[in-house]
């Protein structure tokens, strides 16, 4: 080993100690992971690819945590906070004050959202921003005088955040678990999984049948109780779960019939992904209220946002004070990054080339491993993927304990990609910057993982 090998090395070793001692991660075993020897250290990224601090290389095939959509090393973005830093680096929304960036991104936010939505209220994670929903929702319906109209009816599978009220929305039952939730007022119906929950069946039935389950809850408890119905147009964290086209019409028929607002969490879909600025126009949904985080700044700077449509902004702008609020509300400074973030992805066309030429090459991509021997389906939009993992694709029978996506995860990070396990799904959420040849090796390491994991596990 040389020198310089050495010194990487004996660093990584340090920097591994110093986090397993005083480092507590996301969604992480800390038992597990020490183990493992410790986290992978990464120290540098520039455009798609990543750099761990023992110099591998490593094709980001999940856009850090499906936000950094511009991709890695813009230094515009850099010059865009130092600049702003220079010249306010912070001053609060609260004392009847406003900042120039967060008015002017306020303004370009209505310019790009679907129509109706005017309005934004700030925050720093979609967490928050969703968190903000169950607050804001509540008011606009006590305000309204139907001060029964509370219930938030939501999806399994669903992800909407870490706080005890955005994981509450969520559908993940082990995040429940562990904190007693969710919170009274909030009710889940299953998703629109075909693969899980429609073998057999036609897919746009499903879909109805799916959007059917909405109404059903909804009846259940009485349209004067259900305030709202949030949903991820493409759920994300849940698995890279796409409706079927039957789905959303259905979904907004029923919203507006029994007078329940409409939540769309763009949080992961947003800002290009689906080749248009937003999936709810991608797929035609008309939301009330829609949230939006991550691909804002491309993940360069915490910032969160929950756009309002005209019917709730009205309520609110005569209903008096709004007791909610954050100290980073339309912080300056991520306010400065997210319009000059917006600014490179409309000076690129991204938007349009996911829509053209990315995305129909990754789902081209994706699909060409349907033949592989643990895939089961694959499946996605844009720059949206997922491939599921299967023992058996007859009966759709999966392998225990997600060994097989646990396994191929494994020998993806080995070949040099970054892909994410989601129970029995492989997925994808690339930078909007990939080209087809980062494309091409996106599926060839993920081919060369499949096969790995089937001759581990006896499947080949």
């Amino acid at each position: 080993m040389s020198t310089s090998a050495n010194t990487l090395h004996n660093a990584t070793a340090a920097w591994r100690e110093a986090d397993r001692k005083h480092h507590l991660h996301p969604f992480t075993d800390a038992a597990g992971l020490a183990k493992e020897g410790g986290p992978r250290i990464i120290v540098k990224a520039e455009g798609n690819f990543l750099t761990d601090s023992e110099g591998q290389q490593i094709l980001d095939g999940m856009a850090g945590l499906w936000c950094v959509n511009v991709g890695y090393g813009r230094k515009e973005l850099a010059e865009a906070a130092y600049n702003q830093m220079l010249e306010l680096p912070y001053y609060n929304t609260f004392f009847k004050t406003a900042t120039p960036p967060a008015i002017e991104l306020a303004e370009k936010l209505a310019q790009i959202t679907p129509e109706g939505l005017e309005h934004v209220f700030y925050g720093s994670s979609g967490s928050e921003s969703n968190d903000t929903v169950v607050r804001m929702v509540r008011h606009f319906w006590n305000l309204k005088g139907k001060r029964e109209k509370k219930v938030i009816i939501s999806r399994e599978y669903a992800y909407h955040g870490s706080t005890c009220a955005s994981a509450s929305l969520g559908g993940m039952t082990a995040m429940h678990e562990q904190a007693d939730l969710p919170i009274p007022g909030i009710e889940h119906v299953m998703p629109p999984y075909w693969y899980d929950f429609g073998k057999g069946m036609d897919k746009d039935l499903f879909g109805r049948m799916a959007a059917k389950a909405v109404e059903d809850k909804i009846l259940e408890l009485g349209a004067d109780k259900v305030a709202a119905f949030i949903a991820e147009p493409i759920m994300g964290a849940g698995g890279v779960i796409v409706p079927p086209e039957s789905y959303w019409p259905e979904i907004q028929r029923i919203c507006k019939k029994h007078d329940v607002l409409l939540v769309a969490d763009e949080v992961i879909c947003g800002f290009g992904r689906t080749g248009e600025w937003f999936a709810s126009q991608t797929l035609d949904i008309k939301p009330d209220l829609m949230t939006m985080a991550k691909g804002i700044t491309s993940g360069y700077l915490p910032l969160s946002g929950l756009m309002v449509g005209n019917r709730v902004a009205e309520a609110l702008s005569e209903g008096g004070e709004f007791f909610h609020g954050y100290t980073y509300s339309g912080h300056p400074v991520a306010c400065a990054v997210a319009l000059k973030n917006i600014e490179i992805i409309e000076r690129e066309g991204l938007v349009d080339k996911v829509r053209e030429e990315t995305g129909p090459y990754l789902q081209e991509g994706l699909r060409s491993l349907s033949d592989h021997p643990l895939v089961g389906e694959a499946r996605g939009l844009g720059l949206f993927g997922a491939v599921e993992l299967v023992k058996d694709k007859e009966t759709h029978e999966r392998h225990e304990k997600n060994l097989a996506t646990l396994t191929c995860r494994k020998h993806c990070i080995e070949s040099g990609l970054m892909l994410r396990q989601v129970r029995d799904s492989m997925i994808c959420s690339p930078p909007l910057t990939f080209e087809k040849v980062h494309v091409d090796e996106l599926v060839s390491k993920l081919r060369g993982a499949l096969d790995a994991t089937a001759k581990e596990l006896g499947a080949a």
